[in-house]
């Protein structure tokens, strides 16, 4: 029967289902970009009428999606300023067994995710899992999974939390008129949702998290560095012990002695108590000497260093490797007066993949010695071509952070969620006014914060919405809406329980913002033509376009945990399809309860 309503369909309705159901086949059997195939559904309704030039365009005016945009400014200045760092490496501690690991980390990181955008966090938290992983004699594919998954928990708990819910608001808001949802509504139903989505991981997670070792593990033969850090006049390090100070414990590197006066302290114990002008003698690899340059109270010791022309912020971690016409070859790096050649500086020196001992200053360069030098950025465009280096690369994410203004940083986080949740400034208010302070206040800079900002993601939110505009202005919406009524009857429960079904389906083979601004006027005309409130609709709507666990595609975490984790596709098929089933259950359950029907 339900045919008959394609019948009556416009050729502008049957033109935007088209377009609809060729983006998703795109998406699934391509390798095309997806804001590309987004922008070019959105081009093809524009074009052929279908939309106009302000409904076209809406979408990129739309709330929800600036929201999104200047929320990766915020998330920026706590990374800029360590926040993120003092976390990451903080709270994670040393646990007995992988049942406690998980509990280590998938608290903190749904906390986190709660009210920061998941990317940045899950981003900052895998290298310090896999080193701590491999402390804990643990697989990281153990632990990785759960962090992805975390950050799913903590994004479906708040307003905040994920992109999808700000999306989906400012859908309700153009939709109905309203002010929308509060930081807080969704989280009637999304802390449930965390909590036994962290229990079925703790209960399964022995049997079911796979056991694989990383693939960058399986051929990397890091390079050892030797380098010293200086413990400064007034660091905050000053009285603590090594274990206090967090210095026991590092990724890839270890303390090896420490230089103090003219006595030298080899075998550190953990309960060495640190002075000012230590110099401390770290053995590791360059992720440990990028942690120990962003550490609160510590600087590289070579004096050489705070000679550069550029400001500390300005300067990054270099990898080069020396070349046999290198003018410096068979002289020591003070002789050769590396600094003044070069504006740069050694820290540490690397031979045969190993640490060159001594003093740095006293190293005689051999051609095929790999250097870790900090410089300008601009250090690599001038040299990367030279014949003095076989390779110049640049260290990822070496930029040093400013710790002064992390605690200023965290108030700007803190300031934002209160505003919003109590009502005092809209979510879109208060993020904008805690993007202004960060920047204001030197917690981010302008080319961090341009670079920050995910335009892609932003371009799929846009067209998506502009898409799903089209899908209502036409009637396809209600035309897809009475077949999804035509299979459930006019049981709202089945209704609404088959609405989370397709919108969780679209979200594992596009974007989960994409499929709620798709499905979000389908859902919406079943609502009106069942005659129910429309929020159980809305907060399902939420959840099950956050709530991908069941592919590595479907959620962007799961993606950036795949390589490192040496997971399969089965993988997550195995342990993600059953908690799709869960957190479905307790998602179609819990919203009508609380906002009847």
């Amino acid at each position: 029967m339900f045919w008959s309503v394609y019948a009556e369909l416009s050729w502008m309705a049957w033109l935007t289902l088209a377009v609809v159901a060729g983006t998703f086949l795109l998406l699934v059997f391509t390798r095309l970009p997806v804001d590309f195939v987004f922008l070019g559904g959105l081009g093809v309704l524009f074009i052929t009428g279908v939309l106009d030039k302000t409904d076209a365009l809406k979408g990129f005016s739309s709330s929800g999606m600036i929201t999104v945009g200047v929320l990766y400014v915020v998330v920026a200045g706590l990374q800029e300023t360590g926040g993120l760092y003092w976390i990451s490496n903080n709270i994670l501690g040393h646990p007995c067994g992988m049942t406690r690991a998980q509990i280590r980390l998938m608290g903190p990181v749904t906390l986190l995710s709660a009210f920061l955008n998941n990317t940045p966090v899950v981003a900052m938290f895998i290298p310090v899992v896999v080193e701590w992983a491999k402390r804990l004699k643990l697989s990281p594919s153990r632990l990785l999974i759960p962090l992805s998954y975390a950050s799913i928990f903590g994004g479906i708990c708040t307003l905040i939390g994920t992109s999808t819910n700000l999306v989906v608001n400012g859908l309700v808001q153009s939709r109905y008129g309203t002010g929308g949802l509060n930081m807080f509504t969704i989280t009637a139903v999304g802390l449930p949702c965390a909590l036994v989505g962290i229990a079925y991981i703790l209960l399964v997670g022995k049997k079911w998290l796979p056991d694989h070792q990383a693939i960058s593990t399986q051929f990397e033969h890091p390079r050892e560095y030797t380098v010293e850090m200086l413990v400064e006049e007034e660091s905050p390090l000053i009285n603590k012990t090594i274990e206090q100070a967090g210095l026991r414990h590092l990724a890839g590197g270890y303390l090896a002695e420490i230089v103090r006066g003219d006595f030298v302290i080899s075998a550190v114990t953990p309960k060495e108590v640190l002075r000012a002008g230590d110099r401390l003698v770290f053995v590791g690899i360059v992720d440990s000497i990028r942690e120990l340059r962003n550490h609160a109270g510590l600087r590289v010791a070579t004096d050489q260093v705070f000679q550069l022309d550029a400001h500390r912020r300005d300067r990054c971690l270099v990898e080069a490797v020396v070349s046999g016409t290198c003018p410096l070859l068979n002289t020591s790096i003070r002789e050769g007066g590396f600094r003044q050649r070069y504006n740069a500086v050694v820290i540490a020196v690397a031979r045969d993949g190993r640490r060159v001992p001594g003093k740095v200053g006293d190293i005689v360069l051999q051609a095929g010695d790999t250097l870790l030098i900090e410089s300008h950025a601009g250090f690599i465009p001038r040299q990367k071509d030279s014949r003095d280096f076989y390779l110049v690369s640049q260290v990822e994410d070496s930029t040093p952070v400013d710790h002064k203004k992390a605690p200023l940083a965290f108030l700007v986080l803190v300031g934002m969620v209160v505003a919003a949740a109590a009502g005092w400034l809209s979510m879109l208010q208060a993020a904008m006014l805690a993007a202004g302070v960060m920047l204001v206040a030197g917690c981010c800079s302008p080319a961090m914060a341009r670079r920050s900002i995910e335009w892609s993601v932003l371009l799929v939110i846009a067209s998506a919405l502009g898409m799903g505009a089209a899908l209502d202005k036409t009637g396809a919406a209600q035309a897809v809406a009475g077949t999804l009524l035509s299979v459930t009857g006019n049981h709202p429960w089945l209704t609404l329980a088959g609405v989370y079904l397709v919108t969780t389906f679209f979200t594992e083979i596009i974007t989960n913002n994409a499929a709620a601004a798709l499905i979000f006027p389908v859902a919406m005309s079943a609502a009106d033509r069942l005659g129910v409130s429309y929020m159980p609709f809305v907060i399902c709507i939420m959840i099950a376009a956050s709530a991908s666990f069941a592919t590595p595609i479907g959620y962007q975490t799961n993606l950036m945990v795949y390589g490192p984790g040496g997971y399969r596709f089965t993988d997550f098929l195995k342990i993600g399809v059953p908690l799709n089933i869960v957190i479905g259950i307790v998602a179609v359950t819990l919203a009508p309860w609380i906002w009847p029907f």
